[in-house]
């Protein structure tokens, strides 16, 4: 279809109905009474009696409605499926057209981006829960735990470790009605409604979104952290402020399979303070002082929280004695930890 087509084809379907207020309100009511004269309509809509018949003409010539004319005047519905057939078939080919000329927008691996619109936000959010490759947090609704349901459910049959935080945890479903194992490792509830949408797919792809914003609130935003080492900002306010100020809803207790990669030095912490027996490690990172790459391999000793989560580190027994490993920005430790894999025996290969 040529260009000139297409916008001819656009024009036409946002110009078919061309509704306005009293016609949407007048269809809606005949639609829900099967049928009604014009003095009904009036009575159950805030249509004045004299814009009625004006209205109900333009919804006849349109062909929404059938108008019997007797006295008084009837209005008839129509099976909407009848009344928007053709442009349900012209809106499916119009798609196609579209769809033929539609180039993918290239994604700037740092990109970070501030959007506004509601579709555009949950299309991230859909994004980030389907790239991550092993970790996964997200602060949700229940609403969207129940959206991307089946997204999460093929996350974690896929092997990606998830954590869900749910606010308000008051609408959250309790764990006999809902298979939370199928859908993430650990989730948490929170009271109240000021918990923002958060995700994070692999301690960097990420967005931090407000309730408003997925509410439709053009006002509100979310930030997008498209693949970017500030990623970091969003997981560590998941894991200082959000997760540690929520009561559990539901653990996996299965066992942890390993080796495991983690993308966040907490996670990783949480699980092997829970777990007995020997681990080892290979720690990518870079020296806090001076900047230098590292990759660090041996036994891990001692693993320990802060108050609040706030200082997490990591020991790692090696060759040349002991490094304590922290998180991204880490002051207080040694190595700055950008990636961490954990086995059983051997330090697992980098």
């Amino acid at each position: 279809m040529s260009s000139d087509d297409l916008e001819a084809a656009l024009d036409g379907l946002v110009s078919r109905f061309n509704l306005g207020e009293y016609e949407i309100t007048a269809y809606l009511a005949v639609l829900q009474h099967g049928e009604l004269t014009a003095s009904e309509i009036a009575d159950r809509t805030d249509i004045p009696q004299p814009r009625v018949y004006d209205t109900v003409r333009s919804l006849g010539d349109v062909g929404l409605v059938e108008l019997k004319e007797s006295r008084p005047m009837k209005v008839l519905a129509l099976d909407p499926r009848s009344a928007f057939g053709d442009i349900q078939d012209s809106l499916d080919n119009l798609v196609s057209d579209l769809s033929a000329r539609y180039t993918a927008p290239a994604r700037e691996p740092e990109a970070v981006s501030l959007v506004k619109s509601r579709p555009t936000i949950l299309r991230y959010l859909a994004d980030i829960i389907d790239a991550a490759e092993y970790e996964l947090l997200l602060s949700l609704t229940p609403d969207l735990l129940s959206r991307f349901e089946e997204n999460l459910r093929r996350r974690r049959a896929a092997g990606i470790a998830t954590e869900i935080l749910l606010s308000p945890a008051a609408d959250a479903p309790e764990p006999a009605e809902f298979d939370y194992d199928a859908v993430a490792t650990t989730v948490k509830g929170r009271r109240g409604i000021t918990t923002p949408v958060v995700a994070v797919a692999d301690g960097d792809y990420s967005m931090y979104a407000t309730r408003e914003s997925v509410r439709g609130n053009n006002d509100r935003y979310g930030v997008i952290f498209n693949r970017t080492e500030l990623g970091f900002l969003v997981s560590g306010f998941l894991n200082t402020v959000l997760w540690t100020t929520a009561e559990p809803i539901a653990t996996d207790d299965s066992e942890r399979s390993f080796p495991r990669r983690y993308g966040t030095i907490r996670r990783c912490i949480s699980d092997l303070a829970a777990l007995e027996g020997a681990f080892h490690a290979t720690i990518e990172g870079r020296d806090v002082q001076s900047g230098e790459h590292w990759v660090v391999e041996g036994r891990v000793g001692e693993v320990s929280f802060g108050p609040n989560r706030e200082v997490a580190t990591l020991v790692v027994e090696t060759e040349d004695g002991p490094v304590d490993v922290g998180g991204q920005v880490a002051a207080y430790e040694d190595i700055e930890a950008y990636e961490i894999r954990v086995g059983r025996g051997d330090p697992p290969g980098a």
